[in-house]
């Protein structure tokens, strides 16, 4: 779930890959031009921000830096292709999926990063995020720490605690309770429940099963086994079908989902932190609606509280689908970005840089987004919510004018760390990552949405998506 890309991020992009061999570092031997670094936060006012803090740490090292825009997909293509010629960045932010991709084909100093971390100390840093870019080798077991985390986004439910009162709810703390109280504030309001993306066959509908399966305690394979059948699966299915269920307005993909809820036509929503500045009427392109809207702009932002972290059902594991996993720890839908090495870049000064983003400059890295750019290094050993407290304090939005600790207060600061701290994906850090994208990128589940709408078993469906993620393996 991303922000809207603006229409001259397109021209960033097309002049990024133009420029994307001169762009490119030297092999580190004949290294005698800038560190380069790729960057996929491409917006003209992103670049710019990630330029001032280039800035900064040249000043503070004398190591120039030239900032490339370049959209993921750019970023595998220019990579493969860098490696081949010789040629490649210094440092790349990419996603935890394309650096242990890079990672499994040999395209990564792995040593170099494990420097960094070590001076950084992996102690201070989210554990689930180490573990979403960490490779583990299927014949041997040995795991190889692949990026140094940055920072990421994670879901939360955005509830209207006037509404949930109105129709004699409590707050929700499991999915099994969220979906009891969507459907009572249907009942009660003839209001839509909870807006999330429902609609078949698409990527809304892709990322809202894993959002709500995995926070049901779901694991879509565990030690290599495909368990999407399990019985804990297919209560996740009903569950989602009730969510589902609970709108009076059929299905949402992503966009419509923030719609109603803006416009005060839904009592809940599932969604990322983006939403966080947009409540606050802080995006001018995507501004609160609601009736009380007129009047009170920030009506919204005072009437909605947030769930972070979904509990979930005792028995089961986080769905990280290691085998492995604690019993009933957390497993939240969201997306991390961190700091990858190419092999034969100029690792001393990658080093350096990486280091710096991640302490002395880890602030101002985050404000480039900060509703979207939440910190995975929380602090310091001697100040454990350093930089979660930062974080707080970052002006939020593009209109920057307030705090996410101004707007909300502290209280929703250190929960949106325990809902980092809970960010999970099927199949990370594990051999099974592969299969999990495959799954994610096809629409594999999504494709089995249609069937449990029109009232088929959810066991039955879930026996369905174990088939075609089986193929899907089978097929690897």
């Amino acid at each position: 779930m991303h922000r809207r890309i603006r229409p001259s991020v397109a021209a960033v992009a097309l002049t990024a890959t133009a420029a994307l061999l001169a762009a490119c570092g030297a092999p580190a031997e004949e290294q005698s031009g800038p560190l380069t670094f790729w960057t996929p936060q491409s917006t003209p006012e992103r670049v710019a921000a990630q330029e001032a803090v280039a800035a900064q740490f040249t000043e503070e090292t004398g190591i120039e830096v030239d900032v490339v825009p370049l959209a993921a997909a750019d970023q595998d293509q220019a990579l493969v292709t860098g490696a081949a010629s010789g040629e490649v960045p210094d440092v790349i932010l990419a996603g935890a999926a394309q650096v242990t991709s890079w990672q499994s084909q040999g395209l990564l100093d792995t040593d170099v990063v494990q420097e960094a971390l070590d001076t950084l100390d992996p102690a201070t840093f989210n554990e689930n995020a180490l573990g979403a870019v960490t490779v583990q080798d299927a014949d041997t077991g040995e795991s190889t720490v692949a990026a140094v985390p940055s920072d990421g986004w994670v879901h939360l439910i955005a509830y209207r605690a006037d509404l949930l009162e109105e129709a004699g709810v409590e707050v929700p703390t499991t999915v099994a309770e969220l979906a009891a109280a969507a459907t009572a504030v249907k009942e009660e309001l003839d209001l839509t429940g909870i807006a999330l993306g429902t609609q078949s066959g698409t990527a809304s509908g892709t990322e809202g099963i894993e959002s709500v399966f995995q926070s049901a305690g779901c694991r879509l394979v565990s030690d290599g086994e495909v368990a999407i059948d399990s019985p804990e699966c297919a209560e996740a299915a009903g569950l989602f079908k009730e969510l589902r269920d609970s709108s009076v307005a059929g299905d949402y993909d992503v966009e419509s989902a923030r719609a109603a809820y803006l416009a005060g036509d839904a009592a809940m929503l599932l969604f990322s932190t983006h939403i966080l500045d947009e409540l606050a009427n802080l995006d001018e392109a995507v501004p609160p609606s609601c009736q009380e809207c007129g009047d009170d702009p920030e009506f919204l932002a005072q009437n909605s509280g947030f769930i972070t972290v979904l509990e979930p059902p005792s028995g089961t594991g986080s769905g990280t689908d290691s085998g492995t996993a604690d019993e009933a720890a957390p497993a939240q839908f969201g997306a991390t970005l961190a700091y990858a090495v190419p092999a034969r870049a100029n690792a001393d000064e990658a080093r350096q840089y990486i280091e710096y983003v991640l302490g002395e400059g880890y602030a101002d890295t985050l404000a480039v987004a900060t509703e979207g750019r939440l910190p995975l290094r929380t602090g310091t050993p001697e100040n454990p919510t350093e930089y979660l407290d930062a974080w707080g304090g970052l002006g939020f939005g593009p209109k920057v004018e307030s705090s996410v600790a101004e707007v909300y207060g502290d209280e929703l600061v250190t929960a949106m760390g325990e809902g980092m701290s809970a960010v999970s994906r099927w199949g990370q850090g594990t051999p099974d990552a592969t299969l999990a994208g495959l799954v994610a990128t096809q629409g594999t589940l999504a494709q089995q949405l249609d069937p449990l709408y029109r009232g088929t078993d959810p066991a039955e469906v879930t026996r369905q998506m174990a088939a075609e993620v089986t193929a899907l393996q089978q097929d690897q």
